[in-house]
């Protein structure tokens, strides 16, 4: 996965070596937590090879801190789940020094305003 020259410069050699592919793959599910990936896209987006990428996603279920329905993967709603995991802290620390805090309001207003095909609404049912 690559990261910004700001990140490189001002992140420690051990904060860039522990975070390892769980999570980075968490760290992008979380970033992204109103979606659900193929483990392709997931390993397209962060860099990362697919098999790696699959393995970590097991593992990941396992803990029950991701999702897994057909062919998708998606991060839990269980945000207490997500607090007690190690990973999770280092990783989202990561992703908010490189990309800033998220901002919610700003993903509203650049929302589409009709959901995708994929998700289902109460007009469709």
């Amino acid at each position: 996965m690559s990261i910004d020259r700001d990140t490189f410069e001002n992140t420690s050699e051990d904060e860039l070596a522990d975070l390892s592919v769980p999570d980075q793959v968490l760290g992008f599910l979380i970033a992204n937590d109103d979606y659900a990936f193929k483990a392709r896209e997931i390993a397209s987006q962060t860099g990362l090879d697919e098999g790696p990428v699959s393995t970590a996603l097991s593992r990941l279920k396992d803990r029950e801190l991701v999702e897994h329905k057909a062919t998708y993967w998606a991060v839990t709603d269980d945000e207490e789940r997500l607090e007690g995991y190690s990973g999770y802290e280092r990783a989202t620390a990561l992703f908010n020094e490189q990309l800033g805090p998220e901002d919610k309001d700003a993903w509203r207003e650049h929302a589409p305003e009709k959901a995708h095909p994929s998700v289902d609404t109460e007009d469709d049912q």
